[in-house]
């Protein structure tokens, strides 16, 4: 008679029935159908991972702005280069922003977005010949815009979009900071010197950045200070709005302000390291909840858009 394998002694079993199951048929996406209204859509989504996080994140951001609370997006140039900005201006217009934060890069492409109706330079070829960001109007708007600012005792931002404003310029629909001059929104740029094209540029003066980039850093710093209840977006950063993100919130708290309990979203293409441990870790150990939606910007930004508007008209139906 053949003897039992040990490991055959050994193994336990347990009934489907008695086991904790993570899945459910009830979580399981519905069917969907031609002609759905977004609202149907998202309740269709799976009830599972980013299917309820999406939601859960729309749930907060919706009650943030609700409450009058503070929603400072951060953006990578990415974002507005592939076409997004209509989809936070759908947000602006509701009055959810609150605040702007960008790279230098942002204010590049939304000036010449504004001036021109079009961006984004062939990379490739224009560095084989050395002519890549050596286009002439941009440079010159931008540096002499922060020159100008300097004396007035402007930002960045601020400098900027009110010189691009100043032109007038056929796409300013189009812009997030004409439209943030127009609706008094505060705009934050924060650069690494040598990192834009602008930098190039003979009429590019250190100081000016320097110091018109430390402005806006003060400025954000005193919207962190009231992120109580509010949420941060960083959408397509995966570097220095992290880190400048960090060092406001440290400072916030350093000088007594009670940042403790918010939401933190990134966004991006992949997961990076500093998003990760800067917006979505580290920030909310005391409080509030990070979340990260990864995947295509053209993509998951605008579902998230609408289903913040979604819910933002659910509240107010529900308080009618």
């Amino acid at each position: 008679m053949s003897k039992k394998r040990d490991d055959e002694k050994a193994l336990r079993t347990i009934s489907l029935q008695d086991r904790f199951s993570k899945v459910s048929v009830e979580d399981f996406a519905s069917p969907l159908a031609p002609g759905m209204q977004v609202r149907d859509y998202l309740d269709a989504l799976p009830r599972l991972l980013a299917g309820n996080e999406i939601r859960e994140m729309a749930e907060r951001i919706a009650e943030a702005a609700r409450e009058k609370k503070e929603v400072i997006v951060g953006l990578g140039a990415h974002v507005i280069k592939v076409g997004l900005s209509p989809v936070l201006l759908s947000w602006m217009e509701r009055g959810i922003i609150t605040c702007i934060a960008l790279n230098g890069a942002g204010v590049i492409h939304d000036a010449e977005i504004a001036l021109w109706g079009k961006t984004s330079e062939d990379v490739g070829p224009a560095l084989d010949e050395g002519m890549f960001g050596v286009g002439e109007e941009t440079a010159l708007l931008v540096n002499e815009a922060l020159s100008r600012g300097r004396d007035e005792g402007k930002g960045f931002g601020e400098a900027v979009a009110q010189r691009l404003s100043e032109k007038d310029p056929p796409y300013a629909h189009l812009s997030l900071l004409c439209q943030a001059v127009r609706r008094q929104l505060p705009v934050t740029v924060h650069v690494a010197m040598g990192t834009d094209i602008i930098h190039m540029h003979p009429a590019a003066d250190g100081a000016a950045i320097g110091e018109a980039s430390l402005r806006d850093f003060r400025l954000l710093l005193s919207r962190i200070a009231r992120l109580e209840r509010g949420v941060y977006l960083n959408v397509g950063s995966a570097v220095v709005l992290p880190e400048v993100f960090m060092k406001a919130l440290n400072l916030a708290r350093n000088q007594g302000n009670k940042v403790e309990v918010f939401t933190t979203v990134d966004m991006d293409f992949i997961r990076h390291y500093r998003p990760s441990v800067n917006v979505v870790d580290r920030p909310v150990r005391m409080g509030g909840r990070g979340y990260q939606l990864i995947g295509h910007h053209e993509l998951n930004l605008p579902l998230l858009a609408v289903a913040v508007l979604e819910r933002l008209d659910s509240l107010s139906e529900e308080s009618s």
